[in-house]
């Protein structure tokens, strides 16, 4: 069974900065595409941002272009999201997921979340 686990969400004050990280386990790590996603109050899940296996060929959400960098340590089968420059409309349940292909459309497995508050 394939596990994603989230952590590194929390509390922070608009313009504040916080670090998520994703740890997977039981699949091959290396061969993967992991994106994040959020979810905020009341609204869809929408795209974060996404690295290909490599770590190549990152993309981002318009939204967090320029405050977020998303990356990866194969050795440790683990994806990160700094997110810099938080604002309130940043707050969301934030999810990591997996996918085979180069390009995902549908990610095959999600992580739990792990929430993020920025306050104003």
């Amino acid at each position: 069974q394939v596990r994603l686990v989230e952590s590194g969400g929390g509390l922070v004050q608009a313009g504040g900065s916080l670090r998520l990280s994703c740890a997977a386990s039981r699949l091959t790590f290396s061969r993967y595409t992991m994106g994040w996603f959020r979810r905020p109050p009341g609204k869809e899940r929408e795209f974060v941002a996404a690295i290909s296996w490599n770590g190549g060929r990152p993309s981002y959400a318009d939204s967090v272009k320029g405050r977020f960098i998303i990356s990866r340590d194969n050795a440790k089968n683990t994806v990160y999201l700094q997110m810099d420059s938080l604002k309130p409309e940043d707050t969301a349940v934030y999810y990591c997921a997996a996918d085979r292909s180069a390009s995902p459309k549908f990610y095959d497995y999600w992580g739990q979340g792990t929430q993020v508050t920025v306050s104003s």
